[in-house]
């Protein structure tokens, strides 16, 4: 063997074993934690965290097989060099009374380069809607997993179970990878959405299934660049940007990708929804594409009427802005006879809508549209009648 290859060969050997001898683990058990799904192990994942975000090398934190009973935490940075969270086990939540006023379970704040790996979230959350269907004094409710002011994230393989309220939340981040995750809840269970993205640009969602009780991707305000691919949602409320025009000073969303896509038994599609209420905000270049619906009750809808309980709003009309959206190779089955609506501003029209090669039926029959105060085109093979752009 030539020197020079043995002399790579060696400072290859080197380098690897120094980074190895370098390399820093926490493993939440020695740091105390019982994986017996009763003792609380809160300390000792932050005891973890504290010596990971510490550490003057890349990190990893260990969650062997297990149960862990976590109470509501807060995993806070910045940290020194990045962490990995590789997670084996199960994390479970206590009484929802133990809850208090906190709106958050787990909690990643000011943290970058963090990811996660793994790991049964089990947030119990059957007691708490309970407590909320018998109009009783309950807390608001915590979400799961909130990742806030964190860039440079990736969640992957996990899955949450019965989140109080909404499962996981991407909120004010750069940069956030989320793949291949199950986020499950009940049919009927109250607001728990799958995934929540607000004020976040360069997030990625693919790979995942969401039945959830209510929006399987909610996007809110100061959204930009959200990717979405290759998920399955149903039960639930659909994929939603929206509710917009909560308030009348208020960021917009731009640049959403949706594409191939399964809806099965879902409440809605793909829904664009704002209040009627002024707002400055808007919602521009949107791609929905590629797309299977199957039992869906409204595979296409732009709501710009939204009112709910006729508090705040009656008599107005939206100040949201929709323009550019585009609906590709969309087809399956309706549950309703209107498999697209458009009701959009009277003062603020959609424009730019383009529906191409769209093709939903309703019990074996062409489904059909309804538009108020939209302009727009159509192109490719179109199966609904008299489709009303």
């Amino acid at each position: 063997m030539p020197n020079s290859v043995l002399s790579f060969v060696f400072f290859f050997f080197f380098f690897l074993m120094f980074n190895l001898s370098n390399a820093a683990s926490f493993d939440v058990i020695k740091y105390g934690a019982k994986p017996d799904g009763k003792t609380d192990a809160t300390e000792s994942f932050l005891e973890a965290w504290k010596a990971a975000c510490s550490s003057a090398t890349a990190s990893t934190i260990n969650v062997p097989k297990g149960r862990y009973l976590i109470k509501p935490v807060e995993f806070r940075g910045p940290c020194k060099r990045s962490i990995k969270m590789l997670i084996s086990g199960s994390i479970i939540a206590p009484d929802y009374r133990a809850f208090g006023n906190s709106s958050t379970w787990i909690l990643f704040i000011h943290v970058d380069q963090i990811s996660v790996f793994g790991g049964t979230f089990d947030a119990k959350g059957a007691s708490f809607w309970a407590c909320r269907a018998a109009g009783n004094n309950c807390p608001s409710g915590a979400r799961s997993i909130t990742f806030n002011w964190a860039n440079d994230v990736i969640v992957s393989g996990l899955t949450s179970i019965n989140s109080q309220v909404t499962h996981l939340v991407v909120n004010s981040c750069k940069n956030v990878q989320v793949r291949n995750v199950k986020l499950i809840a009940p049919d009927q269970s109250p607001n728990t959405d799958g995934i929540h993205v607000q004020g976040s640009s360069g997030v990625t969602i693919s790979g995942s299934t969401l039945q959830t009780g209510d929006d399987c991707i909610s996007i809110g305000p100061g959204t930009f660049n959200l990717y979405i691919s290759h998920i399955k949602c149903g039960p639930g409320h659909g994929v939603s940007i929206g509710s917009l025009a909560r308030q009348m000073e208020e960021d917009g969303v731009e640049n959403v990708t949706l594409t191939d896509a399964v809806f099965t038994g879902s409440d809605n599609g793909v829904r664009i929804k704002s209040w009627a209420r002024p707002s400055t905000s808007f919602v521009r270049n949107i791609l929905f594409q590629n797309i299977i619906m199957t039992n869906v009750e409204n595979p296409i809808i732009i709501d710009q009427d939204y009112c709910p309980d006729n508090i705040g709003c009656p008599g107005q009309s939206s100040g949201v802005k929709i323009s550019e959206v585009t609906y590709k190779n969309i087809k399956g089955t309706s549950a309703t006879e209107e498999a697209v609506t458009f009701n959009c501003s009277k003062t603020n029209p959609c424009k730019g809508i383009t529906l191409r090669d769209i093709n939903l039926t309703y019990r074996n029959k062409a489904a059909t549209s309804s538009c108020m105060f939209v302009e727009g085109n159509t192109t490719g093979l179109i199966s609904m009648p008299a489709i009303c752009l």
